[in-house]
């Protein structure tokens, strides 16, 4: 017989597949129930709501690439590189990410702390700054910019935006772009500084 610590976690993997497809408004939980094969029944008794449960799919889909894809001040450049990989194999992450945005901008990540960490130890200052969250505003979104492009946009040049040269080729120019957005700030971009 299945855990409940084996149910919650069906539920959550499931979660978080509809609710970066559908988004909070659009998403079913009977689809949930199916795909995790659990009933609707244990979906409520574990999480309580759907908006309950889209946030903890959220948190999921955020912790795992926290998890993966650490924020460390050593490389921010290169992190964003990384970023930009975890997103190309787990498009769920951004996508649930971006219903949030949409459905519930109010509502931020459980650890939303951990960013305000980070960003005062990539400054060269203890104090949270202006320019360092918009550092890493700027990282995240050049990390995020190729999955939010419009498809004639990535294939203007006649190639294939999906081909492992140009995905290489953007990934190159998006670690050159966050280095040349970081030169211009007090924010760390090796361990040396």
């Amino acid at each position: 017989m299945p855990s409940s610590s084996d149910t919650s976690s069906r539920i959550l993997e499931a979660a978080v597949r509809e609710f970066a497809q559908h988004g909070l408004a659009g998403a079913r939980i009977d689809r949930i129930a199916a795909v995790a094969n659990a009933n609707v029944r244990s979906i409520y008794a574990h999480f309580g709501n759907k908006e309950e449960l889209f946030f903890a799919a959220l948190n999921t889909a955020l912790d795992g690439m926290a998890a993966s894809v650490p924020l460390v001040d050593s490389d921010l450049p290169e992190w964003a590189g990384r970023l930009f990989d975890y997103h190309l194999a787990h498009p769920e992450a951004l996508r649930i990410a971006l219903w949030r945005q949409l459905e519930r901008p109010e509502h931020g990540h459980s650890s939303t702390h951990a960013y305000v960490e980070r960003v005062r130890a990539m400054s060269a200052i203890d104090e949270v700054t202006a320019e360092t969250v918009d550092t890493l505003v700027f990282i995240f979104a050049l990390a995020q910019s190729w999955y939010l492009s419009p498809t004639v946009l990535l294939s203007a040049d006649g190639s294939d935006p999906g081909s492992p040269e140009r995905l290489r080729d953007h990934r190159r120019a998006l670690v050159a772009a966050a280095a040349a957005v970081c030169a211009r700030t007090s924010i760390r971009t090796d361990a040396t500084r």
